[in-house]
């Protein structure tokens, strides 16, 4: 889960100091300068690809207009790394798509207000047709709407706007392979993030569970309902560094340790998903003035640790710790504490069935750390 190599220490030091001025700023603008900074590369991928479509359109095919090539280029690239290949097939077909019916229906019965009509009808039938991606039925209705209203229906400028739409498209896939973003460093640092998250909300509860605080115990609730989009994030950089380990030779290499980055994919979003079952079940308890006993309020803060040690083991440069083996060696210490026994004198059979919860949270941890769930399922059957 590591990359390659280590980075200078000039260079970490500089993003260090980046990371910390970062930090100074009012929360708005933090989560803007953010965003954009993680769309610079994705934002120079699209401004190198249009240039170099309209380059190849105008100047090498000498195409008059090749505005398709441009737009094609963006489009299949986006600032979305994830399903490029899908784009760009969908938008050149879809432009091809697009300018066919309007050339056959436009030459056939003119253009104005209702012929549009027509064109978009035809060429989004079409294209449901041909396929069911999103993408497809705009770009052929937009295609064919420029056909009906802006450029002349026949000829040889027909041929030209299919063939700047294909060349956009491979142009973008292109400069997407040659300028790539690293394909594991985006994913470990959303994995990361999630289990910070994660790691807070540990303590919070165990916090507000300390101090039987019912209005706490629902914040720390609403907070993990809302860390989905971030899991869904997660997802889409794996798809998207797979997409950049096939098609860019840079990062060939990568392929594996991407692979293990995408086999935590599953367990972090479990982890996620019985993190607000154990909340959930926190706050009736809560809501019943039911007090849960010490040691399993002592769990909860040691999940944090781990969640911690977690995250940790996410960002590890290469050869320093923590690493997998680290990670378990942790959470099966965890493991050893939780047993069933915490339950035998519970009052409350929803104080058993939070320890049963937190226990199944465990074995998503072991799985984060490089585990096989029959592996991670039998650690806790050895600690009963």
């Amino acid at each position: 889960m590591h990359e390659a190599a280590e980075e200078p220490e000039s260079k970490a030091s500089f993003r260090d100091l980046g990371s910390q001025g970062v930090q100074r700023l009012p929360s708005v603008l933090r989560v803007r300068v953010r965003r954009l900074w993680l769309s610079l590369v994705p934002i120079a991928q699209c401004a190198i690809a249009a240039g170099l479509a309209w380059f190849v359109a105008f100047d090498l095919l000498h195409h008059a207009r090749p505005f398709f090539a441009p737009i094609a280029a963006v489009v299949s690239l986006g600032l979305s790394l994830a399903r490029r290949w899908r784009r760009s097939a969908e938008l050149i077909v879809g432009v091809s798509i697009g300018i066919l019916v309007g050339d056959l229906v436009v030459t056939q019965i003119g253009s104005g207000a209702w012929q549009i009509t027509v064109v978009v009808a035809a060429a989004m039938a079409l294209a449901v047709f041909v396929d069911g991606g999103p993408m497809l039925p705009t770009q052929a209705a937009s295609s064919a709407v420029l056909i009906a209203t802006l450029l002349p229906p026949g000829g040889a400028a027909s041929y030209q706007r299919a063939v700047d739409a294909l060349v956009g498209g491979c142009i973008g896939l292109l400069v997407g392979a040659l300028v790539p973003v690293n394909p594991a460093r985006r994913a470990r640092r959303d994995a990361a993030g999630i289990l910070n998250t994660l790691r807070d909300l540990s303590h919070d509860l165990a916090e507000a569970l300390r101090a039987r605080d019912e209005d706490a115990v629902y914040r720390v609730l609403a907070a993990a309902r809302g860390t989905q989009p971030a899991v869904d994030g997660l997802r889409a950089d794996i798809l998207a560094g797979r997409e950049v380990g096939t098609l860019s030779p840079l990062y060939w290499a990568s392929r594996d340790r991407l692979r293990k980055i995408a086999a935590t994919a599953d367990p972090i979003d479990n982890a996620v998903r019985n993190f607000r079952v154990v909340t959930r079940r926190a706050l009736g308890l809560t809501q019943r003035g039911v007090a849960v006993e010490e040691p399993m309020i002592d769990i909860i803060e040691d999940i944090g640790g781990l969640f911690e040690t977690l995250r940790a083991m996410m960002l590890a440069e290469p050869g320093q710790p923590p690493d997998p083996a680290d990670a378990a060696r942790e959470v099966r210490s965890v493991v050893r504490r939780a047993r069933t026994s915490l339950a035998d004198h519970v009052e409350d059979l929803s104080e058993a069935a939070l320890l049963v919860e937190l226990r199944s949270l465990l074995v998503d941890l072991l799985m984060v750390a490089g585990l096989k769930r029959s592996s991670a399922i039998a650690q806790l059957h050895l600690n009963k």
